[in-house]
């Protein structure tokens, strides 16, 4: 218990400042300004002043800051002196704060055994019928390339996604209570902007979507990290958090997880929203591959159970149906919607209509559930062969009964960092654990994704990457 309070106040304090140096680049704290006192800042950040003290002395240590005696902290020149030189460089402007996407990083390294995409192969896709059911909704709608969507979306499809829902999922809606999205990433992206502020405790699974928590990241969010198992969550745990840290909301992502392919069951998905109801936390359910299942459908989702609007459900459809067109619905009440649409509408001002039309008529086809079936059954194939080549290996993981992934554990001994360099020279590339890890201490687990090449390759990349990794013991 003492080593995780340690590790917790450790990372806090890191937090703490990162939130100050973010405020220095970005010119709102400028050179020889004086800081906030220590106990201001512990006022304003809701933290120890112990913790906001070790944030200065690290500015103090890297020249961000420095110290008049019985004064305080002020800005050290030294801090902003890259942002002067680059405008006399003629650079108009920096850019306020460091953006950083890691998964996307990785994704764009160019190999032939593509492990780290979290996509359907295209060749699993229907893709001479799309593109003859694209000519008919231009038949349909001769008028489409002309016209705006909404800001919300589309009404014809989120009529349809309202029966859609109540069909499969027995919930009542209506057409306020759903935004189109491009895409879950963008929903994610509008739920930051409109629900924290710097500081602001939030639970994040550990570990969870990576590219959520750098998102998180950039609205200076303060990470609460809550440990996910093949079975769940510790409520109790969870329900201690909630109590001591009063967080604005929880980013979860309970069914076939991204990256451990965990489920969580339906008993504890109840009992959550109970207790966001209790502590007034607004539960973020990301469900981004609900029909990829492989035996039994997985539990109904947590907004089931909701009654009072403590949950916004993410239901994503552009990884399996069709990628190309990024289509997302966010489902809550209307009192959570309607911000979210105003953010919506200055993001982007609508998904592109054409989209939103030719993901309608296609989801709507006796082809799409043609679909869903043959990829449910070629996704398990491909899992199959992925562990049958591992077990050779000391590797260990939980065969997950749906998704993409597979959350593999290798040996203490095999430096991750080192083997995905190695791995990249010889054209594989995987996700590194600690990218998904809020406290970035995950070295020994990797993310491998068998969902974007083809069964021979399959087999062919992971007895490479086996033998890579064999390097490292001999």
């Amino acid at each position: 218990m003492k080593n995780k309070q340690t590790k917790d106040a450790k990372f806090l304090f890191r937090q703490a400042y990162d939130y100050m140096v973010t405020r220095i680049e970005r010119g709102e704290w400028k050179a020889h300004d004086k800081l906030p006192s220590i106990r201001l800042l512990a006022q304003e950040l809701r933290i120890h002043r112990l913790t906001v003290f070790r944030a200065y002395q690290m500015l103090k240590q890297n020249e961000k800051a420095y110290v008049k005696e019985k004064s305080g902290y002020y800005v050290s020149p030294v801090s902003t002196e890259y942002v002067v030189s680059e405008h006399t460089e003629g650079h108009p402007i920096t850019a306020s704060g460091n953006l950083k996407n890691s998964l996307s990083e990785i994704q764009q390294i160019s190999v032939v055994y593509q492990f780290s995409q979290a996509l359907i192969d295209p060749n699993l896709l229907p893709n001479l019928y799309l593109s003859e059911h694209v000519k008919k909704v231009f038949d349909i709608y001769p008028k489409l390339m002309g016209t705006y969507s909404s800001a919300q979306g589309d009404e014809e499809l989120r009529e349809f996604l309202c029966g859609y829902m109540y069909r499969h999922h027995s919930l009542q809606l209506t057409v306020n209570d759903l935004l189109i999205t491009t895409g879950g990433q963008q929903a994610i992206d509008l739920i930051s902007r409109v629900y924290i502020r710097p500081m602001d405790a939030i639970l994040v699974e550990r570990p969870t979507y990576s590219a959520a928590l750098d998102i998180f990241r950039q609205q200076g969010a303060r990470f609460i990290p809550v440990d996910i198992y093949p079975d769940g969550y510790d409520l109790e745990k969870v329900e201690m958090l909630m109590l001591q840290h009063r967080p604005r909301i929880f980013y979860m992502n309970p069914t076939f997880h991204n990256p451990t392919g965990y489920t969580v069951p339906a008993a504890q998905r109840k009992q959550l929203v109970e207790l966001a109801e209790r502590y007034r936390c607004l539960l973020v359910e990301d469900d981004a591959i609900h029909e990829m299942y492989f035996d039994q459908p997985p539990p109904q989702p947590m907004i089931t159970y909701d009654t009072d609007g403590w949950v916004v459900y993410l239901r994503s459809f552009s990884k399996y149906v069709a990628p190309g067109l990024r289509i997302c619905t966010v489902i809550g009440q209307p009192s959570v919607i309607r911000p979210l649409i105003t953010a919506k509408s200055l993001a982007d001002n609508g998904t592109p209509l054409v989209n939103q039309k030719i993901f309608l008529h296609y989801f709507k086809s006796e082809r799409m559930k043609q679909h869903l079936e043959k990829l449910r059954i070629a996704l398990q194939i491909r899992k199959e062969i992925v562990e049958e080549e591992l077990t050779t290996t000391e590797w260990k993981w939980v065969s997950p009964k749906g998704g993409f992934n597979l959350w593999l554990k290798l040996p203490e001994a095999l430096p991750v960092e080192e083997f995905l360099d190695e791995c990249v020279r010889q054209s594989i590339s995987f996700v590194p654990g600690m990218i998904c890890d809020p406290l970035r201490e995950l070295r020994s687990w990797i993310r491998l994704s068998y969902s974007f090449i083809n069964e021979g390759q399959l087999r062919d990349g992971v007895r490479r990457l086996t033998e890579i990794a064999q390097r490292y013991k001999e």
